[in-house]
């Protein structure tokens, strides 16, 4: 059967080819995993045109029945893209091989741990400036592919998450819970307002104005530094990331998200909730939160420290210089601040400043959270967070998703 999926595998979209392949496995293995009567959160993502288009075929009695379940209401996007050889995946912020580059390419781009050489050392910085432009090389494949269809104009909104320091010409992305607070307090001391990274605060970071942001300029302002600059953003294992905020924002005392996300979330999602919830917003679960973000009609929007990297930073739409991983940010970041002449002694802490007695999240904490929720919310959310997963080059998490 798995035949009649490899023959028409040239002519098939990426939806056909998953849907296809589904009701071709019917009940066995993981095939019966998926629920195909229950509606999945509407993705942001859409296929590019030429993807849609190359979808159209004249195949017969196989392709019939796909035909039947195609109107689904699961954008296309939510299918991440079928392997004729299907790996295993293992738990773990590792990246996945891309077919697009090469056998070297794919060897540079996993994550490694902490590089034993001294960041200085000529060996060392080769191995990270190739992985960098493999990272780059990779995600230029991935827009070209996915997203060859969106418009290339830049607007304001397009950099607002964006912040600029003028001294060494940087343009940084922040995407939270991926070591933002630490950039930031990096960005601070390259501007000449801090002497050292460790004298500033939480709110001085976040809410002290001392970095503006790339919207705050006109238009030629704008372009100009996006053309100049170096442009940077790190990155994070998805469902890690994910999980890391709702830690932060909803296991501990914050009354702005108890407040305005945790008494919409608990008021449509909690049955029989007490008056002090209600009320207050304390307590959020981790159902409930993974609830929240899978509905098509949230009761309250999204937020910047769990929405995708790709719609916060616009890779298809900024070439970035850099794309470091918070999985080997101390290694990544130093190396950067090398390349930009930043003074010889600064480095990018890795200081917890925000409930500090909190095991920093990992692999095994993110796989405790998840064993919460259901086999078809976990797929769910690894659909929600798929083109983080594509454009980054990470591992599916959990070894039964599709």
């Amino acid at each position: 059967m798995l035949g009649i999926l490899h023959e028409y595998s040239e002519d098939l979209s990426l939806r056909e080819m998953w849907m296809l392949k589904v009701i071709l496995e019917g009940n066995r293995g993981q095939g019966s995993s998926v629920k195909l009567g229950v509606t999945p959160r509407q993705s942001r993502e859409t296929l590019s045109t030429q993807d849609r288009e190359r979808g159209k075929s004249n195949n017969d009695r196989d392709l019939k029945a796909a035909e039947g379940i195609l109107s689904s209401p699961i954008p296309p996007m939510q299918f991440p893209n079928f392997e004729k050889s299907r790996h295993t995946a293992t738990p773990g912020p590792q990246e996945q091989d891309s077919n697009d580059v090469s056998k070297r390419q794919r060897k540079l781009l996993k994550t490694s741990p902490p590089i034993s050489h001294t960041s200085d050392s000529p060996e060392n910085q080769k191995m990270l400036s190739d992985i960098m432009e493999a990272r780059r090389k990779l995600m230029k494949e991935m827009c070209a592919k996915y997203k060859s269809s969106i418009s290339r104009t830049i607007t304001r909104q397009h950099v607002t998450s964006l912040f600029v320091e003028d001294r060494y010409k940087l343009l940084y992305c922040q995407v939270p819970k991926a070591g933002c607070s630490n950039w930031k307090r990096t960005l601070m001391v390259l501007a000449g307002q801090a002497s050292n990274v460790q004298s500033i605060n939480h709110d001085t970071v976040h809410y002290g104005n001392h970095l503006k942001t790339l919207d705050s300029f006109d238009q030629k302002g704008i372009m100009h530094r996006l053309e100049t600059y170096t442009k940077v953003m790190f990155v994070r294992e998805p469902l890690e990331r994910m999980v890391s905020a709702y830690r932060d924002k909803f296991e501990n005392p914050n009354n702005h998200y108890h407040s305005l996300f945790g008494k919409p979330i608990i008021s449509k999602y909690r049955v029989n909730a007490s008056k002090t919830a209600l009320k207050t917003g304390n307590g959020v679960t981790f159902k409930e939160f993974v609830q929240y973000l899978l509905d098509v009609h949230r009761p309250v929007g999204m937020d910047i420290h769990w929405n995708q990297a790709n719609q916060l930073c616009n890779p298809c739409l900024i070439d970035y210089d850099f794309i470091g991983k918070f999985e080997n940010m101390e290694e990544e970041s130093n190396f950067l601040l090398r390349k930009i002449k930043a003074p010889p002694k600064l480095k990018v802490p890795s200081f917890k400043d925000r409930n500090p007695k909190d095991k920093r999240t990992s692999t095994q904490i993110t796989q405790k959270y998840f064993s919460q929720v259901s086999k078809l919310e976990r797929q769910r959310v690894y659909d929600f967070y798929f083109m983080d997963y594509l454009m980054f080059n990470y591992s599916k998490p959990f070894d039964d998703l599709y």
